[in-house]
């Protein structure tokens, strides 16, 4: 992934591939992640993801895991400024909701256990409907004007107020979002195509999707009458139950052999290929999961190819 060219994001310039940070303190322990983490960073990638929020959900943990390992990572490498970060804010059980006050201390905390004093890319976790845009949007700024955020996004945010957001924004001489993390990828195309996209094409938008391997489904490891042991095994095996999924996985299978590629390389093909889309994000909790991510910065995809999982990947 050396060669690739950066992709913009805003001012910021990133790797095709964002790693996720979600694994980090959940599927992979400190020890694993730094492994993982600096294979990507050899591999010349500079975009790493994660969420206040990571990994709340296990027993024992209470949020911020995620932040603080990578924390650890970018202070024992001492390559802070060779990495961009991005985290989110709006889902952490301390400060849940984009409230002014929630959304000033959550930034402070995350600051905190990313041990820098500036956020490449902050992300509204969830929209707040509670909250009016201008509440948000100011707050976003305020830290934009502070330093301690470059540039901001939002995830999880309907069309009407992301358009919203982003008049407020140009209205009243205010940060805007530049980025946008949809959930996104070749078995769940609805939830990004269409109006939403729109938007963010219309205002030059770079998205980031999430979910981008579907849980693991287009890595091409869930197949019937098998069994993965993975957290997220039974998420992932859902696909197989429809003919959508089978017939995404047999196209895959097929471009895959085409380029003697891994099967999740030419699903984060695809997804690449799509209009806004400027680096999927995925995440490795192993090393040996790794090199299949980092090869959807060398393929590219014929058009023939890209159609044809276009069409297997109709609902």
């Amino acid at each position: 992934m050396t060669t690739s060219t950066p992709h913009a994001v805003g001012q910021l310039r990133v790797s095709p591939l964002c790693l996720g940070g979600n694994v980090f303190g959940w599927t992979a322990d400190e020890t694993d992640s730094f492994a993982v983490l600096d294979a990507y960073a050899e591999a010349g990638g500079n975009f790493l993801d994660t969420a206040d929020s990571y990994t709340a959900w296990i027993e024992g943990n209470s949020g911020g895991e995620s932040e603080t390992i990578i924390g650890r990572w970018l202070a024992s490498r001492g390559n802070r400024d060779a990495i961009v970060v991005a985290t989110k804010v709006g889902a952490h059980p301390d400060f849940k909701g984009l409230a002014a006050p929630t959304v000033k201390r959550a930034a402070e905390e995350s600051l905190r256990r990313l041990g820098t004093d500036h956020i490449d890319l902050y992300y509204t976790h969830f929209d707040d409907e509670s909250v009016e845009v201008s509440e948000i949007v100011t707050v976003l700024d305020d830290l934009v004007r502070e330093g301690k955020v470059r540039e901001i996004g939002a995830s999880n945010i309907s069309p009407a107020r992301l358009e919203a957001s982003l008049d407020f924004a140009a209205r009243e001489n205010k940060a805007r979002y530049v980025a946008i993390q949809p959930h996104y990828n070749l078995v769940s195309r609805d939830t990004y195509e269409g109006e939403l996209a729109a938007v963010a094409a219309r205002h030059g938008l770079a998205a980031m999707p999430y979910f981008a391997l579907a849980a693991g489904f287009l890595t091409g490891k869930y197949r019937p009458d098998t069994d993965v042991a993975s957290a997220r095994a039974g998420r992932a095996a859902e696909h197989l139950a429809t003919e959508r999924g089978r017939r995404v996985l047999a196209t895959l299978d097929e471009v895959a052999a085409a380029h003697s590629a891994e099967v999740a390389t030419v699903a984060l093909a695809w997804l690449a290929a799509q209009p806004t889309v400027a680096a999927p994000i995925a995440s490795a909790r192993t090393l040996s999961q790794l090199p299949a991510l980092l090869a959807v910065a060398d393929l590219t995809l014929t058009d023939a190819e890209l159609a044809a999982l276009t069409a297997a990947s109709e609902s």
